[in-house]
């Protein structure tokens, strides 16, 4: 059961194809520059396009042994703590732990790992598998591998809801410190997932954008030529508090998670619910769990992939849920889908758009799809922001949204 109630962000760190670092990628976001490319381990299938975090380079970033012991979205995850336990001014060792606790998501986990030792396998055999391949490839890796980094001896999960995992791992974050099991939360999630098992798989249910002439205009949210997503890589993790044990600290807060509503379409594996009854469902819950109405909200960072259903459908929730029209980006216009990294990464958007008063735009959008009935932002937009909704949709029918207030 949720209790009703507020947890503190004191803390974000990003590592997307908007950049290494939160600043990198709030001005990428803003600026509205599409991260989509030609990718050279594509060039065997019939999709080639990809946003991949530039200049990545674990070894620099992480030293020798992470670089060769963890999976790449491990890396991901890992770097991104770094930067959000720094940006919070917490010192890793120096608490005792116990009440720190670790919440990181994934859709794929290490499937990058995974795939490379099974080619391993059959081209070498089993004497060649590397020992590493388990530690490496299972979904709860990133977070252990987080907590080992940092000393947090609390609570340490891994969510697994496809593309809403990253909100589902905040939510859950912010039910471990309402109900007092924790007072600091490291949440947010990780994704390593362009890879030519995976991507072939996505080309195959056709849900992907095939305009390699474009690439970097080939994330185009809630536009009328949109043909599918762009597969992205990446991590997004979140210092959450308890609002007092923040306020004891003399912490700064940038923003609140104020709610957290989670349902299930069960309708259809991949696809959404025709009347997006799921995500409806969820808008209201997180409403409901923040106190708000639908009115208070006045922006929202919709899941907004690209693909033909998905954006209907939720721009005809948005325009239902809230009636008074708030301003709507999806910043996948510029990041391409980090699928279960998804959610996370929007998450601290969103924090950012309310801290600064400033919503990003979505980028790629030059023709508005004439059945999207909802205020898309196409530019930035400098307006108050008090409440703020970001959404997350995932295979399997999966819903979640959280609420994001000002201080």
């Amino acid at each position: 059961m949720r209790g009703s109630g507020n947890v503190a962000v004191t803390g974000i760190g990003l590592v997307t194809p908007a950049g290494i670092g939160v600043g990198t990628n709030w001005d990428t976001v803003c600026a509205g520059r599409g991260t989509g490319a030609l990718d050279p381990a594509l060039d065997t299938l019939p999709v080639r396009i990809s946003c991949r975090v530039p200049d990545f380079d674990a070894k620099a970033l992480l030293g020798g042994p992470a670089a060769h012991r963890l999976d790449r979205a491990t890396q991901f995850a890992l770097i991104a703590a770094r930067e959000a336990l720094a940006d919070a001014e917490l010192t890793p060792h120096a608490w005792a732990g116990a009440r720190v606790g670790v919440v990181i998501g994934t859709g794929h986990g290490g499937c990058g790992s995974l795939e490379r030792e099974h080619r391993v396998l059959l081209e070498d055999g089993p004497d060649k598998v590397s020992p590493f391949l388990h530690p490496r490839q299972l979904p709860n890796m990133a977070a252990g591998a987080i907590a080992t980094d940092c000393g947090a001896r609390g609570p340490n999960l891994a969510v697994a809801t496809a593309c809403a995992s990253g909100a589902t791992a905040i939510g859950t974050a912010r039910d471990l410190l309402l109900l007092g099991r924790c007072d600091v939360v490291i949440a947010g999630a990780c994704e390593a997932p362009i890879t030519p098992l995976t991507i072939a798989g996505f080309a195959r249910l056709g849900a992907l954008s095939s305009r390699s002439c474009a690439p970097e205009h080939a994330s185009s949210p809630f536009d009328v030529d949109r043909d599918g997503f762009v597969a992205a890589e990446g991590a997004a993790v979140l210092v959450l508090e308890r609002t007092g044990h923040a306020a004891a600290r003399g912490a700064r807060v940038r923003a609140h998670v104020a709610g957290y509503g989670a349902s299930a379409d069960a309708h259809h594996p991949t696809a959404p619910h025709p009347q997006g009854r799921g995500l409806a469902a969820a808008i209201r819950d997180a409403l409901r769990d923040a106190d708000a109405s639908p009115s208070d909200v006045s922006h929202v960072n919709a899941h907004g992939t690209a693909t033909p259903a998905n954006d209907r459908i939720e721009a005809a929730v948005v325009a239902r849920a809230y009636p008074n029209g708030p301003i709507v980006t999806s910043t996948k216009g510029v990041t391409g889908h980090l699928l279960g990294a998804a959610g996370a990464v929007e998450a601290v958007y969103t924090v950012l758009a309310v801290q600064h008063a400033l919503v990003p735009p979505t980028a790629n959008l030059t023709r508005l799809d004439p059945h999207v009935q909802a205020h898309i932002a196409t530019r930035c937009v400098s307006t108050k922001i008090s409440l703020a909704t970001t959404h997350s949709m995932g295979f399997g029918g999966q819903n979640a949204v959280l609420v994001i207030t000002t201080p």
